[in-house]
């Protein structure tokens, strides 16, 4: 986080033009980047050095330590792939194990890890997805799907991370289906996603699979006279145990972060 005490702070600081060149969509988005740590005042052109100075200089060395912190995290992940017998864990995970690399489906499309922890993948290899896929590599117990679907406060481990949960994924994943009308469409044509009928009375169904023993069911009603639109994610009742419960956080999170950058730029 910045030392900023909020998002209008940055924003206040700002030209205000949208003009793109940060790499954001809008002012708006850009200070909410800079104030959680992703991005830096100084990638905006119009802002003086002065600015920065005042500003800058704290956010770049709290995106530092973070950077550090994900870098020590990955380095032990893959010191404990090393360690693994990649063969006999793919066949746990019911996956394929062939020329010293693991390979697996990360929302229909191929990822592998070799015996050095490197991955290599067709998709965008973003920092919520790595620690995830290796921790589901390293400790899935490749329990078989149930098909009873579960809200995430109702896994076993989930008390300390439901709260949250609810805010930072349930409530950004219906704020980009409120506002972008091709959501649902993008997540069927770009993830994989397969529409399901009848689940909870929902007016859409989908399931998307961010790992192949860690299924996603998004249910979703349509607003109508009186009544707001609702949206709900579901797991299976495996899901803790073929993933720890702050990785299914981490990555159901970035999930809903990607699909808001995809709502933004493609919606």
């Amino acid at each position: 986080m910045s030392n900023f005490k909020n998002v209008m702070e940055v924003f206040k600081l700002l030209e205000k033009t949208n003009c793109r060149k940060c790499n954001k969509p809008t002012c708006l988005a850009f200070a909410a980047a800079v104030f959680q740590g992703q991005a830096s005042l100084s990638e905006c052109p119009f802002i003086d050095e002065e600015t920065i100075k005042a500003h800058g200089d704290k956010n770049d060395k709290v995106k530092a330590g973070v950077e550090l912190d994900y870098q020590k995290a990955i380095r032990n992940l893959k010191e404990k792939i090393k360690q693994t017998d990649l063969e006999s864990r793919a066949r746990i995970l019911g996956e394929r194990f062939s020329n010293g690399r693991l390979t697996l489906k990360i929302l229909g499309k191929d990822l592998s890890v070799d015996t050095n922890g490197e991955i290599s993948t067709d998709l965008h290899v973003n920092h919520w997805l790595v620690p995830p896929v290796m921790n589901y590599i390293l400790s899935s117990k490749g329990l078989a799907l149930t098909g009873t679907w579960v809200p995430f406060r109702e896994l076993k481990t989930s008390k300390d991370w439901a709260r949250f949960f609810e805010h930072q994924c349930v409530d950004l994943f219906k704020k980009i289906a409120d506002s972008s009308p091709s959501f649902f469409e993008n997540i069927i044509e770009l993830f994989n996603g397969r529409p399901v009928e009848n689940h909870y009375d929902a007016d859409i169904s989908l399931i998307i699979k961010p790992l192949p023993l860690l299924p996603l069911l998004i249910c979703y009603n349509n607003p109508e006279e009186g009544m707001a639109s609702d949206l709900n994610l579901f797991f299976d009742a495996t899901a803790d145990k073929n993933l720890p419960i702050e990785n299914i956080y981490t990555l159901t999170t970035g999930l809903a972060t990607m699909f808001e950058k995809l709502a933004l730029t493609h919606g």
